[in-house]
């Protein structure tokens, strides 16, 4: 596919990208016009109106964009790694980790980065332990990643159930919250952004490896494809997106799902424009989703991984029809 061929769909993406996180900081509890919101984006308006969009909305818009955008990705590489168009970036067990990690922090009574560092903590752990246990004292396949990874989650999934039970009455609000996805507390975003940027500049030189992988190792080897290392290599990126975005704003699902099965139907299969597709489409979806989540109950909030399985769910459904 020629170079410029891959672009045009991006710059399309990145428009509406931009286009929803210009309506994310002008929507809220008290709606600006588009013309005050880039006023104050390009260095004027009101000290209100400044500290409205600049302080709370901007922050957690970005927030937002990176953590959609990594999600997607991460559950693009899953799906080439797995050769499975179900994998999606929880399909390992990493967000169990990651939850078990924040949950105890949060029973600990900690708060911000601390919260933040044992969900990243927890992620890699589980990263760690189903490499660990797939690999046993051989090479591991994607069916028997696959398998210890649905099991290891399992396991997550019975400790949070644990940790809830064992938790005061107090602090539960604050953990489902953040169980089914919330950023209303998220930090600082460059973390995020920057990961996201590196991954991108990272795998787009791979496309083509990774065309020929996701149609079977064997034919990858064959083609001249260092299969091992290249599957490393994707275990490892689609492992730090997913520690990454459950770090910033805990479960969010369908995002990973959705989004990959959605660019394939309307773009193809070629990953030099999936993967990059991915990071624009998913962040602008997750960006409408919190601005949703924010406004449709407000001035209360509803957590953003309520609004992402409502859009999710029938959204999948509709593409399994369609796909018959």
């Amino acid at each position: 596919m020629p170079v410029s061929d891959i672009f045009r769909p991006l710059a399309i993406l990145a428009l509406v990208a931009l286009t929803a996180m210009l309506v994310s900081v002008s929507v809220g509890s008290a709606d600006l016009g588009p013309g005050d919101t880039l006023s104050v984006l390009t260095g004027g308006g009101s000290e209100l109106h400044r500290t409205l969009i600049l302080d709370l909305r901007l922050p957690r818009t970005l927030s937002a964009f990176a953590t959609g955008g990594l999600l997607a990705m991460a559950g693009a590489l899953m799906q080439v790694l797995l050769r499975n168009p179900l994998a999606d970036p929880y399909v390992l067990g990493l967000s169990g980790g990651a939850a078990v990690g924040a949950l105890l922090a949060m029973l600990a009574g900690a708060a911000g980065f601390l919260i933040s560092g044992s969900a990243f903590a927890g992620a890699m752990l589980a990263t760690l332990l189903v490499f660990g246990l797939a690999h046993g004292s051989g090479s591991w396949t994607p069916s028997r990643l696959l398998l210890t990874g649905v099991v290891v989650a399992a396991g997550w999934g019975a400790m949070i159930t644990l940790i809830l039970a064992m938790s005061p009455a107090s602090r539960l609000p604050g953990m489902l919250y953040w169980l089914m996805g919330d950023l209303s507390h998220a930090g600082q975003s460059w973390p995020g952004l920057t990961v996201l940027v590196v991954v991108c500049l990272l795998v787009f030189p791979l496309g083509r490896s990774l065309n020929v992988l996701a149609r079977g190792s064997l034919q990858a080897a064959a083609l001249g494809v260092s299969v091992r290392s290249l599957e490393w290599l994707i275990y490892l990126l689609a492992s730090l997106l997913t520690a990454t975005a459950v770090t910033m704003a805990g479960a969010v699902g369908f995002v990973g799902l959705v989004v990959p099965h959605m660019l394939r139907l309307a773009l193809g299969n070629d990953q030099r424009m999936i993967l990059p597709a991915c990071a624009l489409a998913g962040g602008a979806l997750l960006v409408l989703a919190d601005t949703l989540a924010r406004v449709v109950i407000a001035p209360e909030q509803l957590p953003v991984g309520v609004i992402t399985a409502l859009i999710g769910v029938p959204t999948f459904l509709y593409l399994l029809y369609r796909s018959r």
